[in-house]
């Protein structure tokens, strides 16, 4: 699972919270890709999805929140997995010309990729998804039913995937936060998108992501900022998802990759209260904060433990990773 000697590493930055640094599209990969030279690569979806793009490489561990969580808590360990047998779940409530859009995708995918997609599956019942931006800045959301998703996931797993992309209709995101197209604030649907993922992962305990899909698929024609770009020049966002989950590790309980194999975690630098750091501080695992990379967060090293190495920016991190 790991060569004799390679370090494990991993690379998170947390969804909705504005990230200056992986909040927008797959803007954190190039900072990624660095570290994954240097060692294995446990990644979120958020640090690597790029709309028509991936960040992926063939050293990352595509992992889905929920799975990271209970990844670091030992709960779970990562089985790398090659050439994942995926399966799409739409939503009902995507109109069929929307629809049409991702079913081309998907077979585009397939051509160019030689990636195994095997089934879609249509929900029982619409999903309904509403998401906003609290006064915080943190993206969050409801989704209505989303026992719906997992009825849908489950036939697909009976017939031999095993990994879920999930597609749900989302409202035009443009109202909740107009500045995001400029590289301002919080990506408004990214919140609710892992209320979705995290359902999946811990009711089935399979690899999965979440795409949205809008009934506006036009091309945006004005000019945005450079990190939002990748999610204008698309009618969907479909593909990097499937590119993750072709290569994702798969979830068990034996085997594979463990929480002792770990020798390091990369985060923002205010954005620390989560399991991921308090569990690498607990097992003495050496824990990185990034101060180039802000959120709408406020939870920083001097709030959580002295332990916490603070770096100024990714290459000097990059430079410790490579003398531990």
């Amino acid at each position: 699972m790991l060569m004799n000697g390679e370090k494990l590493g991993a690379f998170i930055v947390p969804t909705g919270v504005g990230a200056s640094v992986g909040g927008y599209a797959g803007d954190a990969s190039c900072y990624a890709k660095k570290f994954a030279k240097i060692s294995k690569l446990i990644v979120n979806p958020n640090v690597v999805n790029a709309g028509c793009f991936s960040g992926i490489t063939d050293n990352m561990l595509y992992v889905e929140g929920y799975s990271l969580d209970e990844f670091f808590k030992g709960n779970i360990n990562l089985l790398p997995s090659c050439n994942n047998k995926i399966g799409v779940v739409f939503d009902k409530a995507i109109p069929e010309d929307v629809l049409n859009v991702h079913i081309n995708t998907i077979n585009a995918v397939k051509t160019v990729y030689g990636i195994d997609i095997s089934a879609y599956e249509l929900t029982d019942s619409e999903v309904g998804v509403e998401f906003k931006i609290e006064n915080s800045g943190i993206s969050t959301g409801v989704v209505k039913n989303v026992e719906t998703l997992k009825a849908a996931s489950e036939k697909l797993l009976k017939n031999g995937c095993n990994a879920i992309a999930i597609v749900c209709l989302f409202e035009d995101p443009q109202e909740d936060n107009p500045d995001y197209a400029n590289g301002i604030g919080t990506d408004p649907v990214g919140g609710v998108e892992a209320i979705l993922s995290h359902y999946i992962s811990k009711k089935l305990m399979v690899p999965c992501a979440h795409s949205p899909a809008f009934k506006d698929y036009q091309i945006y024609p004005d000019l945005v900022d450079g990190r939002a770009a990748s999610e204008y020049i698309t009618p969907t966002f479909l593909p990097c998802i499937l590119i993750g989950l072709n290569n994702a590790p798969l979830i068990v309980k034996n085997g594979g990759i463990n929480i002792d194999n770990l020798d390091y975690l990369v985060m923002p630098y205010d954005s620390l209260g989560s399991a991921p750091v308090f569990e690498c501080i607990k097992r003495e695992i050496k824990v990185f904060a990034v101060g180039e990379n802000k959120t709408v967060l406020n939870v920083t090293p001097d709030k959580i433990s002295h332990k916490i190495i603070k770096v100024p920016d990714y290459q000097t991190c990059l430079s410790m990773v490579k003398d531990l």
